[in-house]
């Protein structure tokens, strides 16, 4: 009785097929690493901008608003920070700025680039596992057309064609198929949850970036939320 798996298919396999299943490893590896370490930092980033939209609204300057942002590289402080200093260039510029850009331009320009470097930051990656997951299947039906040629072509030289002969070889090469999809299933299944957290959190910055444009044209502190919501309420009533 003849013994067939894994090992034997990597065994009797020749050097495409075993450089199609290292190649299948290598993707695995690499869009679970991605997975993975992009999900912590994305967690991370999705609890700090709670954090920001709780704190920094309740502050009562700018400045201090600044401190509940966390330190320079983290995007809401680096937005803040970008606003801040786009009013300061306008303010020093202003005999040659003043009469061809208004500050609102200015700084809507300036915060729209913060944002969208923001926005290219968070999809770092995310095109790896956008690839994994388109080629990945390919990769593994090459894998098994490859495999099923040469145990045809071993059936012929052997002219043993019954079904324990045919069953074995052709089973050994499907599996480059599934190895395929249990590498591109993954990636494309964290592409899309990390996608969407990362539009999240997008989003967040932008409604962030509209209040902050607000607040440094006007130089006026939004009410904190609650007194907000208490307003709402005796308008209302």
């Amino acid at each position: 009785m003849q013994t067939y798996g894994l090992f034997h298919l990597w065994q009797q396999g020749d050097w495409m097929t075993r450089g199609i299943a290292l190649l299948l490893l290598a993707m695995s590896i690499a869009s679970w690493t991605v997975i993975v370490l992009k999900g912590i930092e994305l967690r991370h980033i999705a609890r700090h901008a709670a954090h920001a939209d709780a704190h920094f609204w309740d502050a009562q300057h700018v400045e201090a608003g600044m401190q509940t942002l966390g330190r320079p590289g983290s995007l809401f402080y680096d937005l803040a920070d970008a606003g801040q200093a786009a009013v300061a260039h306008h303010e020093a510029n202003r005999p040659r700025l003043h009469e061809r850009i208004e500050l609102s331009d200015w700084l809507a320009r300036t915060m729209r680039s913060s944002v969208e470097d923001a926005a290219a930051r968070l999809q770092r990656g995310l095109a790896l596992l956008a690839s994994i997951g388109a080629t990945a299947p390919f990769v593994g039906l090459l894998g098994t057309v490859w495999g099923i040629y040469h145990a045809l072509v071993a059936i012929g030289a052997s002219g043993e064609a019954s079904l324990d002969h045919v069953a074995g070889p052709v089973g050994e090469a499907l599996v480059m198929t599934a190895l395929g999809l249990m590498v591109a299933i993954p990636a494309v299944l964290g592409y899309n949850a990390l996608t969407r957290i990362s539009r999240g959190i997008v989003a967040k910055l932008n409604r962030f970036a509209h209040g902050l444009h607000a607040l440094l044209l006007t130089g006026a502190r939004p009410w904190p939320r609650k007194r907000a919501a208490q307003l709402v309420a005796g308008g209302r009533a």
